[in-house]
């Protein structure tokens, strides 16, 4: 794929500043494309965002950057108010590619002895509405905006947790087989439209999220032990793996959950 297939056109990544987002921000940049970025950061860790706006922008692309929580309607809505202002010039380009990369949700079994120390109902609620819900409510504002078109394709982030368990991790597991669900209907939705949505599984990834979970480090070990290649996956990995799928000629992958993993899921 050449540069010039993707220059000039405008990609929306949601989680920006860190991980899978951060990488795809820069790979997609030095594709040609331009980034909207949406990321939540307090200002001791702003530093990290601007760095990657920074790196952006030393490809000659552009970086539209808002630090607002991707989770409030209200916010959404002042994004994509300001996406059209960019957009205006030339409204016929639209959003070509969005990228669902949100990882933040509550850590805690469902039951413990002591009952605040199990997940709540807010927290439930939270962590599917940030990592799955928020999906749905993204794609219908910029459908309604016109500023998904025909050609436009819209990738989040799953993980094998969506049908495997593990301790801790029954919030997240149940936002990401509803991410899963979320992204078969909107493909269902979408169809006609030609706006073409998947998910992504990418293996275990050393990232800020993983790290947040208590006990990573054993999962990092199983991975390693799993996988073929003997090496856990990179965010460098799903970044390269997104910038073939953000080619315009590739227009019949829709509905798709794709692994991203060296074939680590394939080892018991």
């Amino acid at each position: 794929m050449s540069r010039e297939q993707l220059e000039g056109r405008w990609a929306l990544v949601l989680g920006a500043s860190s991980g899978f987002g951060a990488a795809t921000s820069r790979a997609l940049a030095g594709a040609g494309m331009n980034i909207f970025g949406v990321h939540l950061d307090p200002r001791s860790r702003l530093p990290r965002a601007q760095e990657v706006m920074d790196d952006i922008e030393a490809t000659g692309s552009q970086a539209v950057f808002f630090n607002t929580n991707a989770a409030s309607a209200r916010k959404r809505g002042r994004v994509l108010d300001q996406i059209e202002e960019v957009l205006a010039d030339d409204p016929a380009d639209g959003v070509h590619f969005m990228l669902h990369s949100l990882a933040f949700g509550s850590l805690l079994p469902f039951i413990a002895e002591e009952p605040d120390e199990a997940v709540s109902e807010s927290q439930m609620e939270m962590t599917l509405r940030v990592m799955a819900h928020t999906l749905v409510y993204w794609v219908q504002d910029l459908v309604r905006r016109d500023l998904l078109l025909p050609g436009s394709r819209v990738y989040a982030l799953s993980s094998e947790g969506a049908e495997r368990m593990a301790p801790n991790y029954g919030a997240v597991s149940a936002a990401k087989a509803a991410l899963e669900s979320h992204m078969r209907q909107l493909t269902l939705e979408l169809g006609s439209r030609g706006i073409a949505v998947n998910c992504l599984r990418p293996g275990v990834t050393d990232t800020p999220a993983l790290r947040a979970i208590p006990g990573h480090e054993a999962y990092m070990e199983e991975a390693l032990r799993r996988n073929p290649s003997g090496r856990l996956t990179t965010p460098q990995d799903v970044a390269t793996t997104l910038v073939v799928l953000a080619d315009p000629g590739l227009t019949w992958i829709s509905g798709a959950v794709i692994p991203v993993d060296g074939g680590e899921t394939i080892v018991g």
